[in-house]
């Protein structure tokens, strides 16, 4: 899954926030975005012409649809890019908890510091207009969940944590909304369906790559839940890694490990981001160097001041998934089906399904968001 790496980690807190019944939930999560992930590859079969996300939604509701779609997916990956550096800083104050900068009278605390620090090692990166390296070193991201997750459970079984944690409840309904947005943004990815299903030989297979993936996703995201929570109970942070010791060497490799995330994958979600803002612009300063280098550092100048002033990683999270990813991988899916279809209603269990889908979206995404805005205010 796209997000695997970055989703991944608040899973614990996820599962702590919703209690145990709320896999359940997560569960049927999974199923869903299975399904819809199928829907979008019907729309695929329905027009041969289709070749991307942005085709489907301009196929099904015109060009207006095109542009909502842009305008959400780079919204997204916007915000994925600060939680990027809010992940790094969490975990480098982890690291270093008596590190902080001061500059006269200013003083700024670990996690601010290395907020900056990172804006400041990732700008090198954004000079850059092959990122083919760092596309090859970001696939890794399945391995690096294993890595972390093994490392997890040696830090339960090996280093005294134990998996006996106090606190554990069956069902939080006061901050379900929040463990259900969690648990969404973790199987987003739908917008890259369309790419896969073209670069595929036969594309036949597609199902069965999407069986593969999900299942696999579905497995790796509950065996990190559950030992997180098991070791940790309510007392588990927003970022699992938050709470695994330092002085021991399996904590240090997922904490090491999760460092590499941002480092790898940043600048490959922001290049969208900069490639749409190119776009809309004239030709006269479309191409020129100078123009594209000034959009790419804006970028990371805003990300790293969000990231500095709104260093709530969690919160993000459960915003992403509640706003973006409902509309991503359980609104659009449906809605383009239904549209592009052109089905004939007579409320067969399909349509009965997809119809369902849509309402658990729309509810998912209000209460997410209002859950997540809710925790900010108070």
């Amino acid at each position: 899954m796209i997000f695997t790496g970055i989703g991944f980690l608040t899973i614990p807190y996820a599962l702590s926030s919703g209690g145990w019944l709320s896999l359940v939930l997560f569960f049927s999560i999974a199923a869903m975005t299975f399904y819809t992930g199928l829907l979008i590859v019907r729309c695929m079969e329905v027009d041969p012409s289709i070749s991307s996300y942005f085709d489907i939604a301009e196929r099904a509701f015109g060009m207006k649809g095109r542009m909502i779609v842009m305008f959400m997916m780079n919204a997204e990956m916007y915000l994925i890019a600060i939680g990027f550096l809010i992940l790094e800083g969490d975990n480098l104050q982890k690291l270093f908890p008596e590190f902080m900068i001061k500059l006269g009278e200013l003083t700024l605390d670990g996690k601010q510091s290395f907020v900056i620090i990172t804006g400041l090692l990732l700008s090198p990166s954004m000079l850059l207009t092959d990122l083919s390296m760092l596309s090859y070193i970001s696939a890794t991201g399945v391995f690096s969940c294993l890595v972390i997750v093994v490392s997890i459970f040696c830090v339960g079984a090996f280093d005294g944590v134990g998996f006996h944690a106090e606190g554990s409840v069956l069902l939080n309904v006061d901050t379900l909304p929040t463990a259900v947005g969690l648990y969404i943004v973790s199987f987003g990815g739908h917008p890259v369906i369309p790419s896969i299903y073209m670069s595929m030989r036969d594309s036949c297979q597609i199902s069965k790559v999407l069986v593969f993936s999900f299942v696999l996703a579905t497995l790796n995201y509950m065996t990190i839940a559950i030992l997180g929570y098991l070791m940790y109970g309510d007392g588990v942070e927003s970022e699992i890694t938050l709470n695994l010791p330092t002085s021991k060497v399996s904590g240090r490799v997922a904490i090491y490990t999760t460092l590499l995330i941002p480092v790898t994958r940043y600048s490959l979600v922001v290049a969208p981001i900069a490639t749409a803002i190119e776009g809309g612009l004239s030709e006269k300063y479309k191409n020129q160097k100078p123009v594209r280098l000034l959009i790419r550092v804006a970028l990371l100048i805003s990300t790293v001041i969000v990231a500095y002033v709104f260093p709530y990683y969690e919160s993000l999270m459960a915003i992403v998934g509640s706003v973006f990813v409902v509309s991503a991988s359980f609104l659009l899916p449906c809605l383009c089906y239904l549209k592009i279809s052109d089905l004939n209603w007579n409320w067969n269990c399909e349509q009965m399904g997809v119809v369902g889908i849509i309402v658990f979206g729309i509810f998912a995404g209000v209460l997410g968001t209002y859950s997540s805005i809710s925790e900010l205010i108070t």
